[in-house]
């Protein structure tokens, strides 16, 4: 299945699909639909369905290797779902999503730098926390700050 001339060129922009997707919009007269709020439910509803893939598989490892080829197609195409209605929203709202996300990984580098957080699936308050807390010891080595809060996840 061939996707047309961006497939040809060596990949799919997100101005691409922009693009296609204003288009395919425009040509079924549904622009009057297409208010942040209504794309963002669909939105969030394509989630759900992407969620329902996964709902009762547990842990699954990278690639899929236990998948058949309908649900990886299924997984295809419920993530495209996702995808388009993201950046058919970010185009309403007149946002670049390609510069946004690229705005958004330098925040997270300084949010996350390297040295305190590879290999750590802490999040940032609790790098940032652990890193100050280094800075809090007296001569004793005992930290100044509580220490038994604990948040797990990025």
């Amino acid at each position: 299945m061939t996707t047309g001339v961006a497939e040809k060129e060596g990949g799919v922009t997100l101005e691409h699909l922009r693009k296609r997707m204003a288009e395919f919009a425009k040509e079924r007269d549904w622009d009057q639909f297409h208010s942040p709020r209504n794309l963002l439910l669909a939105l969030v509803g394509e989630v759900g369905e992407l969620s329902e893939i996964f709902q009762w598989k547990g842990e699954v490892p990278r690639g899929l290797p236990d998948w058949k080829d309908e649900e990886k197609q299924h997984l295809g195409e419920e993530l495209s779902d996702v995808l388009l209605y993201l950046v058919r929203l970010s185009d309403i709202c007149g946002i670049d999503l390609g510069k946004a996300a690229l705005h958004k990984l330098e925040l997270n580098a300084i949010k996350y730098p390297v040295m305190l957080s590879k290999g750590s699936s802490k999040k940032y308050t609790q790098i940032n926390a652990a890193d100050n807390d280094i800075g809090n010891r007296g001569a004793t080595g005992i930290s100044n700050s509580d220490s038994s809060k604990s948040n797990t996840g990025v």
